[in-house]
């Protein structure tokens, strides 16, 4: 699995490697549940590789990174991590949930949901519906279940302009990823309003000790690794991208690829009945680029 030694032996790395694939536990820890990507990656197993059959420094990549498991395991254990995936949706997931943030947007980040969103009222009017209710991402969310939950969620996204940077605000848009999708997808009963908006309080704090989690690890192996590069293309013309491009070779690949002929909805919503919705995109402010494929 890569060109390098392992430390201890084979024997011993390969044996924790399969304590790692039969662990039933569920998937927790660092930032890992900032969205529920469907057919998650266990970190237990992505980390228990990355040790096994790399070292500090080296380069892990994941070709098909979908929620970023592995590029949140290699960074936290010094390697240099690069994750692609043709969905736009896991690149943004997994910026925000491999961005350090400083002490002004923590701030920033919990006055936002301590203020702003409990104010979130359904009576109220978007500042500039045409810019932020895109007809077309926001399809089958005019049904009776999800229409309060979309104009909550607009008005937040209209006021995300008071965040002091973009990071920041991409954070807050996970934040209304993750409660958008326990809220709405696959839903049977409407969410209400005052729910909602607890849930997305809860979250931000939540994400935020997770966020704080994951910037203590990192700085503990500043010295072996960087931030990941993270890359928007088919996985076939990696090799035109950088680091590639340039001569870098991956020392490792830790990847679950799509399944062929097997639809998942990895990226879009059902409500109201398993109405399919492209919402997260608008939340995420993301390219959908359904008509070239589905990505893992």
């Amino acid at each position: 699995m890569t060109r390098r030694g392992v430390t201890g032996s084979l024997g011993e790395s390969l044996e924790r490697l399969r304590c790692a694939a039969l662990d039933p536990s569920p998937i927790r820890g660092l930032t890992h549940c900032f969205y529920r990507y469907p057919a998650r990656f266990s970190p237990v197993f992505a980390g228990a590789a990355i040790e096994a059959f790399s070292r500090p420094g080296d380069v892990v990549l994941d070709p098909h990174m979908g929620g970023g498991t592995t590029v949140v395991e290699a960074l936290v254990r010094g390697r240099q991590a690069i994750g692609n995936d043709l969905n736009s949706l896991a690149v943004f997931v997994t910026r925000v949930k491999t961005t350090c943030l400083g002490d002004r947007e923590r701030a920033a980040l919990l006055q936002w949901a301590d203020d702003t969103v409990p104010a979130l009222s359904y009576r109220a009017e978007v500042g500039s519906p045409d810019q932020v209710i895109c007809p077309r991402r926001t399809r089958n969310l005019s049904l009776p279940m999800a229409r309060p939950i979309k104009k909550i969620i607009a008005l937040a996204l209209d006021g995300l302009r008071s965040l002091p940077s973009e990071p920041c605000r991409d954070f807050a848009r996970c934040a209304l990823l993750n409660v958008g999708q326990l809220a709405l997808n696959g839903r049977k009963r409407a969410t209400p309003l005052w729910e909602f908006r607890e849930l997305v309080q809860g979250a931000v704090r939540e994400m935020l000790a997770a966020a704080e989690a994951l910037r203590e690890r990192v700085s503990a192996v500043r010295s072996a690794t960087r931030l990941p590069t993270l890359v928007n293309v088919n996985s076939a013309d990696l090799a035109e991208q950088e680091p590639f491009s340039q001569g870098v070779r991956a020392d490792l690949v830790v990847t679950s690829p799509p399944y062929p002929g097997i639809h998942v909805l990895y990226h879009r919503w059902q409500v109201d009945g398993r109405r399919e919705t492209p919402a997260p995109y608008w939340i995420a402010a993301c390219n959908d680029r359904r008509r070239i494929g589905r990505a893992a």
